[in-house]
């Protein structure tokens, strides 16, 4: 959209030359551009099989979930007042709902259709201060424990107001109030797939996050937590500190990271991890290590969703309710990476061991992983992923469950 163009024609003057009277050209003004809606959107096949420790097949009916959708944005930075606007649709035909071993691990097997965002933005330049309301994503680096993940056919989103200011010198200071949260996909026509966090008091979030020093990034986050398990925290609340320290400098990464959940009545939950980093050419190398205590039973994972973590050994899996990030955990995180046939092969090996009250056992894990764009708009993933789990529980009766599993995710994206 824009302005009416401005013509502003100066008063004709006479210029003497000659003889000859010639009249100056008339100013033209360029038109004045004003923000724009943008449309982009994206197309997405999207299939994963698991073997059920044995009891099934890979790639057989009740052991596979697949399906394909799409998405379409609109975005507007200035629709009115400085105020702007962003919505995404989205829709997903996918296979039915599978009894049994496998329900689409999160990707609830529905055809349905939704908004995934919905959002008004705002900025105080004077203050540099930008507020953005609605339902929306929110990145890991600064809400490490309410976090878009983007392991699922689409990316999970929140209901949240968000605060971001940056007047301090290379700090960001961030504030979020978070309502609701969607796991991944879910069933998009029913508002119950959007769960209340911490029932009808939302979470409170403050980060701040400063670059002062060259290459490093040191990141603080408290948290009014939401009641992640009725049944440990009995209707309370917990508060959570986190602090991340990571450096990068060239091809060097070395990050440390930690903190504790404090529930109301209960123990607190300790966490610590660190990484090392280092790319040779088309090579890359790095190990990470994470130990939770056994303090309460409430893991390091995401409140959103109850599946990821934001400790430095999550995989692709990590099973039985993210084991690396369960209390008692001690975890072993070691990957290879190589660019080659036009994309980046990804190896990484996890083992680790559980001595918790609640929860005990060794475990292993293997992904094997590719990634490569086809054109400029299309990506293409493929897994492999191996586990060996012996861990228990007391529901469960020792050696019950075959330990060893397979399992296989790929999928197509097309950017528009």
């Amino acid at each position: 959209m824009k302005k009416i163009l401005l013509l502003s024609v100066v008063a004709s003057t006479m210029i003497m030359a000659g003889g000859d009277i010639a009249p100056v050209e008339p100013v033209v003004e360029a038109p004045v551009e004003v923000s724009a809606w943008e449309f982009g959107g994206q197309l997405v096949a999207y299939t994963q099989t698991v073997d059920a420790s044995g009891n099934g097949d890979l790639f057989s009916n009740d052991t596979t979930y697949a399906g394909w959708g799409g998405q379409l944005r609109a975005t507007n930075s200035d629709v009115f007042w400085g105020i702007g606007a962003g919505f995404e649709l989205t829709g997903i035909v996918s296979s039915e709902g599978v009894a049994g071993f496998y329900n689409g691990g999160g990707n609830v097997g529905t055809t349905s259709g939704g908004f995934t965002q919905a959002y008004l933005t705002y900025g105080f330049d004077n203050i540099n201060t930008s507020i953005k309301v609605g339902r929306q994503t929110l990145p890991k680096s600064l809400s490490p424990f309410a976090f878009t993940e983007g392991w699922q056919m689409f990316k999970n989103t929140f209901d949240a107001a968000l605060v971001v200011n940056s007047s301090l010198p290379n700090t960001t200071l961030v504030y979020a109030f978070v309502k609701n949260a969607n796991r991944s996909v879910g069933d998009y026509l029913n508002e119950d797939a959007f769960t209340a966090l911490n029932g009808s008091d939302g979470v409170h979030m403050v980060t701040a996050q400063n670059k002062s020093i060259s290459n490093l990034t040191l990141t603080g986050t408290y948290y009014l937590a939401p009641d992640m398990t009725a049944a440990l925290l009995n209707g309370g609340d917990a508060d959570v500190l986190w602090g991340d320290a990571t450096y990068k400098a060239d091809a060097l990464t070395v990050g440390v990271q930690g903190g504790q959940i404090s529930p109301d009545g209960l123990d607190n939950t300790s966490a610590f991890g660190a990484k090392l980093g280092y790319n040779f050419g088309m090579f890359g190398a790095a190990v990470a290590y994470s130990s939770v205590d056994d303090g309460n039973g409430l893991g390091i994972t995401n409140f959103g969703t109850g599946v990821k973590s934001p400790l430095y050994t999550q995989m692709v899996l990590n099973n039985v309710g993210q084991y690396h990030a369960a209390t008692g955990s001690d975890f072993l995180k070691i990957t290879g990476t190589a660019k080659a046939l036009g994309g980046k092969f990804t190896l990484a090996y996890g083992a680790g061991e559980n001595d918790s009250d609640i929860t005990k056992g060794d475990y292993t894990q293997v992904d094997f992983m590719y990634k490569t764009k086809l054109t400029e708009n299309t990506t293409l993933f493929a897994a492999y992923v191996y586990t060996d789990d012996d861990l228990y529980t007391s529901a469960t009766a020792n050696g019950a469950r075959p330990s060893e599993n397979n399992f296989v995710r790929v999928w197509g994206r097309y950017n528009f």
